[in-house]
């Protein structure tokens, strides 16, 4: 049994189909982690969604910016972008069917393999959150996605405030700085204070502020913690370190790490297939 990382999709069925051929993968046998940001600005979303339906609990996903970007547009809580390409599933007869599905998807992850915690999220985990703590913030959220009123959480989503993390927060403001935080995040300063307008590289960090994963003393750094989200980084891979996000959707590639236990040791794999649909970063 081989476990296997995937970065974003965003829509790109037929690379997605590319790479699990490429990795010859089985339903009974493996299973796929999806880091998010199933959807959007590529051709075939509904078909990506379709395809992960029915792989059933073969394929374990996170929601990304996107994701929620879909579901807010779909309850009346944001109005599209011209860039977004999810006509195909609000238009779809199984529409409701697929929206009611990536409700159901969880914020982040925390899976266990030859003894080594991999926690996995789509962006970012802030400073002092705990791998234990970031699960317990996501659960939050994830109730308040599969309530029967998302819609009120979700036409609040939309903010950069607050932009630290507050024990004592409550209701929507602290929903926001959870999603806010596993779902946008790429700079922050020491003390855990976001930063959501540089999208470049490590490189384009602000005065004062740090990739996430740069802070000293993270509390995850005990951990391997798996992101996508950010595809002006690309494939990285540092201790406990992993970026997957190597930018598909742009011309880029679509990246898998598979992991294994083998002799009771992690072993990882990167397997990586070209795109061939290019949309400009925006």
């Amino acid at each position: 049994m081989a476990l296997y990382l995937i970065g974003d999709v965003q829509g790109c069925n037929s690379a997605l189909q590319r790479l699990l051929d490429e990795i010859s993968f089985s339903p009974s046998r493996d299973t796929l982690f999806l880091l998010g940001d199933l959807v959007n600005r590529g051709p075939d979303s509904a078909g990506v969604l379709r395809r992960l339906m029915g792989y059933g609990a073969a394929a374990q996903c996170l929601l990304g910016n996107h994701d929620l970007h879909l579901l807010a547009i779909a309850h009346g809580a944001r109005k599209p972008s011209r860039k977004d390409t999810l006509n195909d599933i609000l238009e779809a007869p199984d529409r409701q069917a697929m929206l009611s599905w990536l409700r159901g998807q969880r914020m982040a992850i925390l899976e266990q393999l030859a003894g080594q915690d991999v926690l996995m999220v789509h962006a970012g985990v802030l400073p002092t959150w705990t791998a234990t703590q970031t699960i317990a913030l996501a659960r939050e959220v994830e109730s308040v996605l599969r309530s029967t009123a998302p819609g009120e959480f979700l036409r609040q989503m939309y903010d950069n405030q607050p932009d630290h993390w507050d024990e004592s927060l409550t209701g929507a403001a602290r929903w926001r700085v959870i999603v806010n935080a596993l779902t946008r995040l790429r700079f922050c300063t020491p003390t855990g204070q976001m930063e959501f307008s540089a999208t470049g590289g490590v490189e384009a960090a602000p005065t004062g502020y740090l990739p996430w994963f740069e802070v000293p003393g993270r509390q995850t750094a005990d951990v391997m913690l798996a992101f996508g989200h950010w595809s002006t980084l690309g494939w990285l891979d540092r201790t406990n370190v992993l970026a997957l996000d190597s930018g598909c959707v742009w011309g880029g590639s679509l990246s898998a790490l598979r992991l294994e236990s083998v002799a009771g040791q992690l072993q990882q794999q990167l397997i990586q297939v070209k795109c061939q649909q290019a949309q400009k970063p925006g």
